[in-house]
């Protein structure tokens, strides 16, 4: 991810925090980021295409997929999050750590007039996971609560592996291959946000005609642990091209 897409992304975080739709540890959470979306490089790796593929593939085949929604994804790319929740039929939902009543209406608010017809969230259909003891354990009953697929994004660690005990299939997109997220989730999409979610609706687009049979197979195939593996390389890889751009600047990092 170019320079000038991670100051966009943090504007919009900032944006985010005066609309309070996201908190002040929202622009943190960014920040740690940045060396991680550094080593991944601005193209979408084969590792995380192949994550991508396999992660359109499960939500197209799953009976009750939902996205879940925090603060940050909805003040960084509102209109994406709808494009791919119609795309893929898959409704949104707005789930937060530090929860209050009034900032997830105003998060729906938000998506909602980014395009989005139905947000879930709010507290008149929520229900308490008693596998999750935070405010992320407060569910909608018509999302999250039921569904058998969860695509996780910016998450904040524990909750993909307990929704995962509970029978759920977690689509994790993060930047870290090293965290908790990323190795607990059942798929998880090494990559930023902004490029993954449009490329996500992009395959969404294709994949929706491919036959079950070929669906499944990319799910049956994907191998996480695996396609970590092949991420860190990518990265050490990069990680060397930096390095090599430090010591010879004429030479162009990441060409």
């Amino acid at each position: 991810m170019n320079t000038k897409t991670r100051e966009y992304t943090k504007e919009k975080i900032i944006e985010g925090v005066k609309l309070g739709i996201t908190g002040v540890n929202g622009l943190m959470a960014e920040g740690r980021g940045e060396i991680f979306d550094l080593l991944v490089g601005e193209d979408i790796s084969p590792p995380t295409m192949k994550s991508i593929k396999a992660a359109v593939a499960s939500l197209i085949l799953s009976e009750h997929p939902v996205i879940s929604v925090n603060g940050n994804t909805a003040a960084i790319l509102p209109k994406d999050l709808v494009l791919l929740s119609k795309e893929l039929n898959v409704p949104l939902e707005v789930n937060l750590f530090y929860r209050t009543e009034e900032r997830v209406g105003r998060i729906v608010e938000h998506l909602k007039k980014n395009g989005a017809l139905v947000v879930l969230g709010e507290r008149k259909k929520s229900i308490r996971l008693k596998e999750i003891d935070h405010a992320r354990g407060i569910v909608d009953e018509r999302g999250i609560y039921g569904a058998d697929t969860v695509l996780l994004a910016l998450e904040d660690g524990d909750r993909t592996k307990k929704l995962k005990d509970m029978g759920k299939t977690t689509i994790a997109i993060e930047l870290n291959p090293f965290s908790r997220t990323a190795r607990d989730a059942s798929i998880t999409i090494i990559g930023n946000v902004v490029s993954v979610i449009p490329e996500m609706t992009r395959c969404a687009r294709v994949m929706k005609r491919t036959e079950r049979g070929e669906l499944e197979r990319l799910v049956e195939e994907f191998k996480n642990e695996g396609t970590l593996h092949d991420q860190m390389r990518t990265m050490a890889k990069n990680m060397r091209d930096l390095i090599t751009f430090n010591l010879n600047p004429g030479k162009e990092f990441l060409s």
